[in-house]
């Protein structure tokens, strides 16, 4: 089993940052790909950024492209969330999610472990 525990989340006014993490602990060599979900209230959960493999390929949701940036600390089992220029629309609630998958995964069923999320709120 992989557990994963966000944090970093809060309240922003907009055009503001936020660093988001993910601590991972537990069966963590077992995990190919770490990513960033959201899901603002009343909608689905979408797909924002990931890091994969020992390369650490990055992807990006093309609705958040050039103001986000996910990076790792492979030492600390760690991966982050750099959000910027953020709007009142980014508001949500932020999960981290590891998969075994080897492939390029995005949506919510190709991921095996999910952390609790973390509220991030933009005011305007």
């Amino acid at each position: 089993q992989v557990q994963l525990v966000e944090s970093g989340g809060g309240l922003v006014q907009a055009g503001g940052s936020l660093r988001l993490s993910c601590a991972a602990s537990g069966r963590t060599a077992s995990i190919y790909g770490v990513a960033w979900f959201r899901q603002a209230p009343g909608k689905e959960r979408e797909f924002a950024a990931a890091i994969r493999g020992n390369d650490g390929s990055t992807d990006y949701a093309d609705s958040m492209k050039g103001r986000i940036t996910i990076s790792r600390a492979n030492a600390q089992n760690a991966v982050y969330l750099q959000m910027n220029s953020l709007t009142p629309e980014d508001t949500a609630v932020y999960y981290c999610a590891a998969t075994k998958n080897t492939g390029e995964a995005t949506r919510v069923y190709e991921y095996d472990y999910w952390g609790q999320g973390t509220q991030v709120t933009v005011s305007s």
